[in-house]
């Protein structure tokens, strides 16, 4: 953690019906450091308590009563609220792909151990930071999908040719786009057509 998170935890929801599982999660949360400021047993409450406690991240469980976790994390990613990072069950890994969808930032498959706890979230905060920006930078809904594909594409790109990190792309997009005054999906398709077509 940085010594700005250590001075300021992550605040974190957690929703999850199961409340052994929910307790073991909360506890091993606080055991890393991270500030857990509420709880939901199902997606209606996990919506009431994001937009009650403004949180830097949701741990979201998919399987839920009253609302599903991929119905809260729709509304939730809409709004831009926070990042959500989803939990699911290892038999339920075709619905990881509906979560990213709906807009989680990340996932983690149960049974997990803390050591995928941490990266998976610092992973979803670093790609909702990056959605910010991008969202500040346009403010049509297609064209904000759009060049959030762009990036995502060009990113990986660089990550594959550069070896960085997805936080080291995302930030060589960004320095780019400003020292040549471009937009970021410009960048990012300059990128693609340099990278992407091997001839």
């Amino acid at each position: 953690m940085t010594d700005t998170e250590a001075t300021h935890p992550v605040r974190i929801v957690v929703a999850e019906d199961e409340t052994i599982i929910r307790l073991d999660i909360v506890e091993t949360l606080r055991g890393q450091g991270y500030d857990v400021v509420a709880e939901a047993d199902n997606g209606q409450r996990a919506i009431e308590l994001v937009e009650e406690h403004a949180p830097d991240l949701v741990l979201m469980d998919i399987s839920m009563p009253v609302m599903d976790g991929i119905s809260a994390t729709r509304h939730i990613s809409e709004r831009s609220l926070a990042p959500v990072v989803i939990l699911t069950a290892f038999s339920q890994r075709d619905l990881i792909d509906q979560a990213t969808d709906a807009g989680a930032m990340s996932y983690i498959v149960k049974p997990f151990s803390e050591t995928d706890l941490v990266p998976a979230i610092e992973l979803a905060k670093a790609r909702f930071e990056q959605l910010i920006t991008l969202e500040a930078e346009i403010s049509d809904l297609t064209t904000r999908f759009e060049t959030r594909k762009l990036v995502d594409q060009a990113k990986s790109l660089l990550m594959e040719k550069l070896e960085i990190t997805e936080p080291e792309a995302f930030r060589w997009i960004q320095k780019t786009s400003m020292d040549r005054r471009l937009m970021m999906k410009d960048v990012a398709q300059t990128v693609i057509e340099q990278l992407g077509n091997p001839s």
